[in-house]
């Protein structure tokens, strides 16, 4: 227990689990913690004369599956081993030590790890108004380092999304802000953000005199993130780091930045119903062959590019595998022999790796010749180039296929894995074990001959190593020079002084075999680590060619189109279509496409009104997933489109509330609507569904009628915008302002029923058919029909107000509507307008009170109260 305690206090923030004999065990307020989450059974152990410790342990066979839900549970979890040989520590307590830390942003665990999806660390630090950013993948090596304004944090956070953050611990206040990210927080100690401090550890690391060889030697607050994360990984996984080799500069004004609701409503890699990648953009795209290439694909989604060059290389590849399907094909299909090269590489540099870990490489390697056959001769600038940047490397095929047998096992512990004639050394102690075992196989045999005891058997164990096995039945003819070693119920266990002579030839030889197959599987792991930035260099134009072959393969199979994306501000789409509805709709029914154009100069703002179910929403969807298809250099679902350059997009969509936070549901809808507008500029693209329904009808139609007057009156943010919105009195506002336009989504009626016909039109709806949709979502008939009554009658009453109380801004009162039942009001309430009241108001207009005297005042009063009581 002191030596867990003492080890306990190097690693005060992490849960312990520290190794015994079979068993991980914890203790104190760590077992309690493991018992919780796990769901295994808190116990206690003596401490020596103390009270009895808390205690939760698990076989370590079963650390696979328990450290996934640890880690899952934000925590660091420290892994203690036993460091030498339980046999040879002579009494005294083994030795033990931490040897890897796992966070939720550091692990190699492929049970921890998504294979398509990168696993980042993140580091932070401020210099007044700079902020300097670090991120690692370990699983991959890929470090990267940027700086940007300080307001940018949330944008960088968004663009990198880190599993893991770490900062200095005087300002772990800052990312409250940020707490909807999914990213766990971990404050570190100040001096690991000193400047010296980090750019020694950065030097030390990649063994140079400086870091202009990378192109970022300039950034020192980056620098200082960049230290603060090396040193971080280095701390968990407690040794070097060779598969990280280099560290480059990550700009990212050359990606689009999108916000949490953005990435949230568009569904790019998660659904909004159940957070599932099923129903995605991502699901849908995603057709790679291998995990490093769907790891790409998700990065290149949630950050679209806003240089012209890169969206057009990419595009260019992405036409060529269009046009030409065999080549296509055939590279896909190789492709799919691949494996994860890319995690494969920091496995073996960081010796991780197993013998089928080499073995992968292998085959991934020797696949490399084929998939440059398929790129010979390809035309343009990008396939050519991704071809010149594989390397075969055919001599660490030849080195593995020499060394490992075809088909090696799990673990270097299993034995068998170095191929016969790979050493001399090896083959003659396999020969010696081989000619003992063939021996003591047919010792059964001869002693049951010898001894005439058919029965008799030869068996072995750990603890009495081999033995000869003879039933009681059979006592009387054991031979005099057995020795007697253990008896059992039915049967005595002997051993002769041959047998013990052949057995410790046999575990000598044994025991030097495992030594020597761990020394000569080492040694290759070694000899491939030394070529770890071939392998990492092969896995990154693997990744892309996947990426753009997959993106070809998509855009053939479901008519997408190459869009043109310029320096213009014009969004023009002919028959867009939203890529992930057209999958999912039910067999024969036909997804309607839509034409959209949008152009600052004449058509800036469309406002597009509809019925509930009509499609404004996936119309709106359809035209963001289209503008960033377009931007990540994919070919879209449209006939054709015309996309100018956006540098954000921002969506608004629906209704949430953030009840932790202490947020309301408009609360929630204002915030987003505030970034936006804060955020925007004339080049973005904003697409907005539904603003102001969070309040009061006037309230939200003042708001969003407002949004739109600014975003079409400030130049610095007359973004393109779509607005689909209930708010039908918004349609006015194209008669005020010269580049608001009115949309609508077409519905017919026939005989009571509404048909959504799916089609953006010109022109404004007058009629939500609320009503007619809650009849179809199944609301009880009483209801439908009292939900009629009252709509006309707070419609006439609204008409009334709009008559005699114009300019009044007061909302219809309903203290007129009739109650429930009584059908006389309700007759007179849906009847014709009363005559009487016409022809009232008609006297009423044709009198001049300034000519009227009293006497006729009188008189005409008399009148119509006579009319009346008639």
């Amino acid at each position: 227990m002191r030596q867990y305690f003492a080890i306990k206090e190097r690693h005060p923030q992490a849960l312990l689990l520290f190794r015994m004999g079979d068993f991980y065990e914890t203790f104190v307020d760590d077992a309690k913690t493991v018992s919780r989450i796990l769901g295994i059974t808190l116990t206690s152990r003596n401490n020596g004369k103390a009270d009895d410790v808390p205690m939760a342990g698990f076989p370590h066979h079963a650390l696979d599956s328990h450290l996934p839900k640890l880690i899952r549970a934000g925590l660091r979890v420290a892994i203690c081993e036993q460091i030498e040989d339980a046999s040879t520590s002579s009494g005294k307590v083994v030795d033990r030590d931490v040897v890897e830390v796992v966070t939720p942003g550091v692990s190699f665990h492929d049970q921890l790890l998504n294979p398509k999806q990168s696993n980042y660390l993140a580091a932070l630090h401020w210099s007044g108004d700079r902020l300097g950013v670090a991120y690692i993948d370990a699983s991959t090596g890929e470090f990267a380092v940027t700086e940007a304004p300080a307001p940018q944090l949330a944008d960088l956070l968004q663009t990198i999304q880190p599993a893991e953050v770490i900062l200095d611990k005087r300002r772990r206040s800052t990312l409250d802000a940020l707490r909807e990210q999914p990213f766990t927080i971990t404050p570190q100690e100040d001096w690991v953000f000193g400047y010296d401090f980090a750019y020694e550890t950065l030097l030390d690391h990649f063994e140079t005199h400086s870091l202009k060889g990378f192109g970022v030697e300039a950034l020192d607050v980056g620098l200082v993130a960049a230290g603060a994360a090396l040193h971080y990984l280095q701390e968990t996984q407690k040794g070097a780091l060779p598969h990280i080799q280099k560290i480059r500069r990550f700009a990212g004004d050359e990606h689009i930045a999108l916000d949490p609701q953005t990435k949230r409503n568009l569904e790019l890699v998660a659904t909004m119903h159940d957070g599932g990648r099923e129903g995605s953009l991502v699901h849908i795209l995603d057709d790679t062959q291998t995990p490093m290439g769907g790891r790409r694909l998700r990065a290149w989604l949630v950050r679209p590019l806003r240089t012209l060059d890169a969206i057009n290389a990419r595009q260019e590849a992405v036409a060529e595998l269009v046009a030409d399907r065999d080549r296509r094909d055939a590279l896909r299909d190789t492709l799919g022999h691949m494996g994860d090269l890319e995690r494969l590489a920091g496995k073996i540099a960081t010796g991780r790796a197993s013998p089928r870990d080499l073995n992968a490489v292998k085959t991934a390697l020797q696949q490399l010749p084929a998939v440059q056959a398929h790129l010979e001769d390809a035309p343009g600038t990008t396939l050519p180039a991704l071809r010149a940047a594989l390397t075969p490397c055919p001599d660490l095929i030849a080195r593995i296929e020499q060394a490992l047998v075809d088909d090696p096992p799990a673990k270097i512990s299993e034995g068998g894995l170095i191929r016969d004639g790979y050493d001399d050394e090896l083959d003659e102690l396999r020969q010696i074990a081989s000619s003992g075992k063939e021996w003591v196989a047919n010792l059964e045999a001869t002693e049951r001959e010898r001894t005439g005891i058919p029965s008799l058997k030869v068996g072995f164990n750990k603890v009495f190593g081999y033995y000869l096995e003879i039933t009681h039945t059979h006592t009387e003819k054991v031979p005099e020079h057995y020795i007697r070693k253990q008896t059992l119920v039915n049967s005595e266990r002997y051993i002769t002084p041959e047998l013990k002579e052949y057995e410790e030839k046999i575990l000598t030889a044994e025991e030097q075999i495992e030594r020597l197959e761990l020394e000569l599987f080492n040694a290759l792991r070694e000899a491939i680590a030394q070529r770890t930035a071939d392998l990492q260099d092969n896995a990154d134009a693997l990744a892309r060619l996947d990426v753009l072959a997959s993106l070809a393969a998509v855009a053939d199979r479901h008519d997408y189109a190459r869009p043109t994306v310029d320096d213009s501000l014009t969004l023009d789409i002919t028959a867009g279509r939203h890529p992930v509805v057209e999958q999912t709709l039910p067999p024969g029914e036909a997804f309607i496409p839509n034409d959209t154009h949008v152009d600052p100069d004449d058509d800036q703002i469309l406002i597009i009104t509809g019925p509930n179910m009509a499609g404004k929403s996936v119309a709106l969807r359809q035209v963001g997933l289209i503008v960033l298809l377009a931007q990540i250099g994919s070919f879209v679902p449209a006939e054709a489109a015309h996309v100018g350059l956006v540098d954000r997009i921002f969506t608004r969509v629906g209704a949430s509330d953030n009840l932790a936070a202490g947020e309301s549901t408009f609360l929630v809808e204002m915030n987003e609507a505030a970034n936006i507008l804060n955020n925007a500029t004339s080049r973005s693209l904003i697409l907005l569904d539904e603003v102001g329904r969070g309040t009061s009808t006037f309230d939200g139609l003042s708001i969003a009628w407002s949004i739109v007057e600014y975003l079409h009156e400030r130049p610095e943010v007359a973004a393109r915008t779509l607005f689909a919105t209930h708010y039908h009195e918004l349609n006015a506002l194209a008669q005020r302002l010269d580049r608001v336009r009115n949309y609508r989504i077409q519905v017919q009626e026939h005989e009571g029923d509404i048909i959504f016909l799916r089609k953006l039109v010109p022109g404004g709806a007058d009629h939500s058919y609320g009503i007619e949709v809650a009849r179809m979502a199944g609301l009880p008939r009483p209801v439908i029909a009292r939900a009629h009554e009252i709509l006309h009658h707070l419609e006439a009453q609204d008409l009334a107000m709009d008559d005699a109380q114009q300019g009044d801004g007061a909302a219809p009162s309903g203290d007129d509507i009739p109650a429930l039942g009584d059908e006389a009001m309700q007759m007179n309430l849906f009847g014709q307008p009363d005559p009487m009241a016409a022809e009232l108001k008609e006297a009423l207009a044709a009198i001049d009170p300034n000519r009227l005297t009293p006497i006729e005042a009188l008189m005409k009063l008399s009148e119509w109260k006579a009319k009346l009581d008639a």
